[in-house]
């Protein structure tokens, strides 16, 4: 009798879309193929059914049913890519990000990059935006040129240039501050004031979760000023709150380091949520809620790119247990400049 497995989805998955996890692990099954076995029930994610966009989460488990004799090899050298635009195929990294897309034009990429998902390498990192994006290298042989970064667990807006000279253009107005960032972010308690600003100075110390950024003083070495402003959307009694933030500085972690400074860190964070005795709500999954919502900077050629990004699945299963309305005002947008 054939045998049916279960695969754990590991921690370098999370975020991964399920037929792009069905690539990694069984390289010779088609698209066509995999449709059929998900709309038959036969593959299921924690007992459920599931379609080819799902995302999968760390320690999510996946069942497959008897696979194809082929299902594991690879396509031989030479052997033309299946399309998934088709139907007939399985999703390339180009597939994948175009997935992503929020909007495009000859000179600008904009992403709704999902959480889990780091933008550059780094050490034990195999799959991340950057590499990705050889899939878009044009017949001149320019690479589309990343701009800027979020953090690996955060979700949201990433600006991706596809131009040497949009890249310069949108470089410069990132150094110069042109731009206008808003995150959303569920933290532990309610700040008050319910709109406020913090300034600080941040260094770099290690920590059991590898680096991170602490309060420092003015003048301690390698110290650098970090300007963020926050104003409370709406609230869960005392317990939780939706924050909207807008970073002037970037600065590794920041937004992460001045909520935990503030004494509401964000839900979820491993680096920076230290609150002892304290309880993760039912429903509300452990992984850091914080997505970078909105980006306004100028466009390359004229006028404002401004694209919004929607919530994770996670932060809108929060939103919805907590009864929040993404659609509501954002105080946020009365923020100053500097």
């Amino acid at each position: 009798m054939a045998q049916v497995y279960s695969i754990t989805v590991g921690r370098d998955e999370d975020g991964m879309r399920l037929d792009r996890w069905f690539k990694e692990h069984y390289p010779g099954l088609g698209f066509v193929p995999l449709q059929k076995l998900l709309r038959s029930g036969q593959i299921r994610v924690d007992g459920a059914r599931a379609k080819t966009s799902t995302r999968l989460e760390s320690g999510q488990v996946v069942r497959i049913p008897p696979m194809p004799s082929d299902a594991n090899k690879a396509p031989e050298p030479g052997a033309p890519r299946e399309n998934r635009a088709s139907g007939s195929g399985r999703p390339s990294d180009r597939d994948f990000l175009e997935s992503l897309i929020l909007y495009e034009d000859k000179e600008v990429f904009v992403f709704n990059k999902p959480a889990g998902l780091a933008v550059q390498g780094g050490s034990g990192l195999t799959r991340h935006v950057d590499g990705m994006l050889e899939a878009f290298r044009d017949a001149k042989g320019q690479k589309p040129r990343l701009v800027h970064r979020i953090d690996r667990d955060t979700s949201g807006i990433l600006v991706v240039a596809r131009t040497r000279k949009a890249a310069e253009l949108l470089t410069g107005s990132f150094r110069a501050r042109n731009t206008r960032k808003v995150y959303w972010a569920l933290v532990r308690g309610v700040p008050k004031p319910r709109q406020g600003r913090i300034s600080t100075f941040l260094a770099k110390e290690p920590g059991p979760e590898g680096e991170r950024m602490r309060v420092a003083q003015h003048g301690e070495e390698d110290a650098v000023h970090a300007l963020s402003y926050y104003a409370v959307v709406d609230q869960a009694a005392q317990n939780l709150s939706w924050v909207s933030l807008r970073p002037v500085t970037g600065r590794t972690h920041q937004l992460r380091a001045h909520m935990a400074h503030i004494e509401h860190p964000i839900i979820g964070d491993p680096k920076y949520f230290e609150v002892e005795n304290w309880q993760l709500p039912g429903g509300i999954q452990n992984k850091l809620h914080l997505h970078a919502r909105r980006i306004m900077i100028p466009h390359p050629s004229s006028g404002t790119l401004d694209v919004s990004a929607p919530l994770p699945d996670h932060m809108q299963q929060s939103w919805n247990l907590l009864g929040f309305d993404a659609s509501v005002y954002d105080p946020i947008e009365e923020a100053p400049d500097t």
